[in-house]
């Protein structure tokens, strides 16, 4: 007989804020937010701690808000490394109660505990035991909602577990009717505002409304209502609401092969001048083609674009073509995406540019010609790139680079376009 299993998301509270408290004792009974840039009292809130949050702070909501709302309000600066050096200290923490740890979020991770009930006690202990050691190691509060698959493990945390004073829940398949099922369609994992909407149309007001609806009906119901066939958000939207969720906690990080690679630079300023622009290209050159060579493919369709400066009146383009031959040289992909910007470019003032490879194939296979050397490429660029990921990005790199126009000595600082 299968045995069920026990899955449990832990979800950090207030994540980056925990963080910082956990940093700063002496802010511990203090409203706190991580936020832009204190210095300039600008910027999104990132996290707000419960103290914060009970002034009415939320989290996306601009510095200047929460200000008026708070006065004596901490703001800290977020520090994005920082906090993957602790998700990563509570993946190892997870790992000694299961191997099967997969992280959801920087602040959400599953873990697969049916293996481990016989080493650690019931679903409650090994709980209590993870939130102990996160609390003792790293200073953050972790609440627990555990299930018999990772759907209803996530649900269990977010709609009971965070809300009781153990920052625990279980949620059986047995409690879903009385539990789960009388709850609004607006609180069902993955239902935002505009599909709770859509769903209270079609006469769905409850999560029990939807799961005990015949999924074939509710096919039916959802191809009327969006003119499309959507039979497979239909069974995606039923599972859920039934807690069904065959897909196992999985502790790989294997990459899947892209169908592209691609990057994009928002600009600090317009920029007005064709030589302004190549620096920018030559840095998202260098940034694919580095990705390509790291993945092991070339790339046969180079695309370029930008968009302007003017929000009234758009400007911009986005335009293809096919390389002469597939390639992960930066050099080469630089002096395709040069010409290619210039024929399609006005000449207004642009404040994003992009730049993408696809037609991907697998790098060991090319065409030799008679006048370039593809090996001596490559033994350069690796050089460079084993650099790069030894010392990081700023320890060699072209001297457009550090001009006024360059951007990778202040993107070597930052994490999500936040500061590490």
């Amino acid at each position: 007989m299968k045995k069920d299993r026990v899955i449990m998301l832990s979800d950090c509270q207030s994540f980056y804020a925990s963080v910082e408290k956990a940093s700063h004792p002496d802010y511990s009974n203090q409203p706190l937010v991580v936020a832009g840039d204190p210095a300039r009292r600008s910027g999104i809130v990132l996290a707000a701690c419960p103290l914060a949050k009970q002034k009415g702070i939320t989290t996306a909501e601009t510095l200047r808000e929460a200000l008026q709302k708070c006065p004596e309000l901490i703001v800290v600066r977020p520090r994005m490394q920082h906090y993957i050096d602790v998700s990563a200290q509570i993946t190892n923490i997870l790992g000694t109660f299961s191997d099967l740890v997969e992280p959801y979020s920087i602040d959400e991770q599953f873990i697969d505990i049916t293996g481990s009930l016989s080493l650690f006690g019931s679903p409650e202990q090994i709980a209590t035991a993870i939130q102990d050691q996160i609390r003792r190691d790293t200073g953050v509060y972790a609440r627990v909602g555990t299930g018999y698959s990772k759907v209803t493990a996530k649900m269990a945390c977010d709609l009971w577990a965070k809300k009781n004073t153990t920052g625990q829940f279980t949620l059986t398949q047995e409690q879903l009717p009385s539990l789960l099922w009388p709850l609004p369609i607006s609180q069902l994992f993955m239902v935002g505002r505009r599909m709770s909407a859509h769903f209270q149309s079609m006469g769905l007001g409850t999560i029990g409304d939807l799961a005990r609806l015949p999924l074939a009906e509710l096919k039916w119901r959802m191809r009327e209502k969006f003119r499309k066939k959507c039979d497979i958000d239909a069974e995606l939207y039923w599972r859920i609401a039934n807690g069904i969720d065959d897909s196992p906690v999985s502790p790989s990080t294997y990459e899947a092969a892209p169908k592209s690679v691609g990057h994009q630079m928002t600009l600090p300023r317009d920029y007005h001048t064709l030589q302004e622009i190549k620096t920018v290209l030559l840095e998202l050159s260098e940034m694919v083609s580095r990705r390509c060579r790291r993945l092991k493919v070339n790339g046969a369709v180079l695309s370029v674009g930008c968009q302007g400066a003017s929000f009234e009146t758009p400007t911009g383009f986005s335009r293809q073509t096919t390389l002469s031959d597939p390639t992960n040289a930066t050099s080469l992909v630089y002096e395709a995406a040069v010409p290619l910007f210039r024929q399609h470019w006005d000449g207004q003032p642009v404040r994003r540019v992009h730049l993408s490879l696809s037609g991907l194939s697998d790098e060991s296979e090319y065409q030799l010609t008679l006048f370039e050397s593809r090996p001596r490429y490559r033994e350069l660029e690796r050089a460079t790139d084993a650099l790069k990921n030894k010392f990081g990005d700023t320890i060699i790199g072209r001297a457009s680079s550090f001009t006024d126009a360059g951007l990778i000595k202040d993107r070597a600082g930052k994490i999500g376009g936040h500061y590490k």
